[in-house]
């Protein structure tokens, strides 16, 4: 399937006025993110034949999801500050989760139904790979703000509307927990709209952290701590240093107590010192040396999460590279693939984490390969750690090879990649 993406529409409908959004040079500025959806839209086999968003959540299901949803402690927050401007502008309020999912939407009746027939409603699914370029699922994509106007939409359907969008992330991990949007006509348009709810993302991420460090609500991704441990969430995916969470607060940590943790994640039963410097440390240590570093560390998590002889995390411990194992070992490829934020600790020579970096990777990278499934490569290659990725190029463009558009571009990048690498 060929297809052209549009240009910029700053309206409503076929009415609205075109703005194409230029540099000084004449070339789009606004284009390359939605020229780079178009294409995950396509290859995840997105009908461009009007199908409307599925609507996943309903009735008691819906109320569930809000009930233990971090965001339905800031949601008042947001409707507060713009519910009312978004009914004076004819537009359309909306809180979604980390997976496109409408938590709540807000409006005037008029405008409410007239985005039903859209169904852009309460627990309808508008992530990118379901329903094709839009604000909310767009900007969970990229994990940024991102203006979606009129023929920029994905599915015909939706071309006569305008919307922008901004993730809402932990503040502790970065991770998105969800993304608030506004939809509507011509006033949606406006660049200016675009900076208020990158600003009303703030403002509920800075609600979040006072929440957190009043101890209001505890950790907004882990599960709810048992009556004799604290709990222990660990991030490490995709960055250089981890992130720990325990009893509701949210530490940043050093490279070396990342790997420490690690290490000590992978042996709930223990380590000893000498277990713990071979896993942990690159180059051999001083026992003094890990002592000072266990102490440090007892010292920023609590001393009921570290015990020593062996040394040991007392907490029930997850971690994001566990919840991708699991995913996997569950055949959740699309799960295991959304879920995964790159390769463990960027840049750490542990061997504790080289051993879990190199293996998870493989096997992300494995079932993506084999699932067949044409988004998931899309997006693989468009990661730092895939772009250069050969055998994932090649593999998108025999899938695609029907498309001439996906198809034709993958078959070209896969073969510019193979004369660089004198292959």
């Amino acid at each position: 399937m060929g297809f052209t993406v549009p240009m910029a529409r700053a309206g409503n409908g076929a009415e609205g006025r075109r703005t194409a959004r230029t540099s000084a040079g004449g070339e789009s500025l606004a284009r390359a993110v939605i020229a780079e959806s178009w294409l995950r839209s396509s290859a995840a086999g997105v009908s461009t034949d009007g199908a409307l968003a599925p609507v996943e959540l309903v009735s008691g299901d819906l109320k569930s999801v809000r009930a233990e949803h971090p965001l339905t402690h800031v949601f008042p927050l947001i409707d507060d500050a713009i519910g009312q401007a978004a009914v004076d502008c004819g537009a359309v309020l909306a809180v979604g989760d980390d997976r496109g999912r409408l938590l709540w939407v807000r409006g005037s009746r008029e405008v409410l139904r007239k985005a039903e027939t859209i169904h852009f409603m309460e627990g309808a699914a508008w992530d990118e790979a379901t329903a094709g370029t839009n604000a909310p699922g767009t900007a969970l994509h990229v994990g940024a703000p991102v203006q979606v106007l009129a023929d920029e939409h994905f599915n015909p359907l939706v071309r006569g509307w305008n919307c922008v969008a901004a993730p809402i992330r932990d503040p502790g991990t970065g991770a998105a927990l969800g993304v608030v949007d506004l939809t509507g006509g011509a006033d949606v348009a406006s660049p200016q709209t675009l900076a208020m709810m990158r600003a009303v993302a703030r403002m509920a991420e800075s609600e979040l952290s006072r929440l957190t460090l009043a101890g209001a609500i505890g950790d907004l991704h882990a599960p709810a701590p048992g009556p004799h441990s604290p709990g222990l969430r660990l991030v490490g995916l995709g960055r250089s240093e981890a992130s720990a969470s325990v009893a509701g607060r949210e530490h940043r940590l050093s490279r070396r107590h990342s790997e420490i943790l690690v290490a000590l994640a992978e042996h709930p039963r223990g380590l000893t010192a000498d277990e713990l410097e071979a896993s942990a440390y690159a180059q051999p240590v001083t026992s003094s040396t890990l002592r000072a570093e266990m102490n440090r560390l007892r010292a920023i998590l609590g001393p009921d999460v570290l015990d020593s002889r062996p040394y040991r995390l007392v907490p029930e411990v997850t971690s994001d590279w566990h919840a991708v194992t699991a995913r996997l070992a569950a055949g959740g490829v699309r799960d295991a693939a959304r879920a995964y934020r790159g390769p463990l600790l960027l840049g750490s020579e542990s061997p504790a984490v080289v051993r879990i970096r190199e293996s998870l990777h493989a096997r992300v990278r494995a079932a993506v390969l084999a699932s067949g499934l044409p988004d998931l490569m899309v997006s693989w290659t468009r990661a730092p750690w895939g772009e250069d990725d050969v055998e994932m190029w090649e593999r998108q463009a025999d899938v695609l090879k029907g498309d001439s558009a996906l198809g034709r571009f993958a078959a070209d990048r896969a073969e510019r990649l193979n004369r660089e690498l004198g292959a």
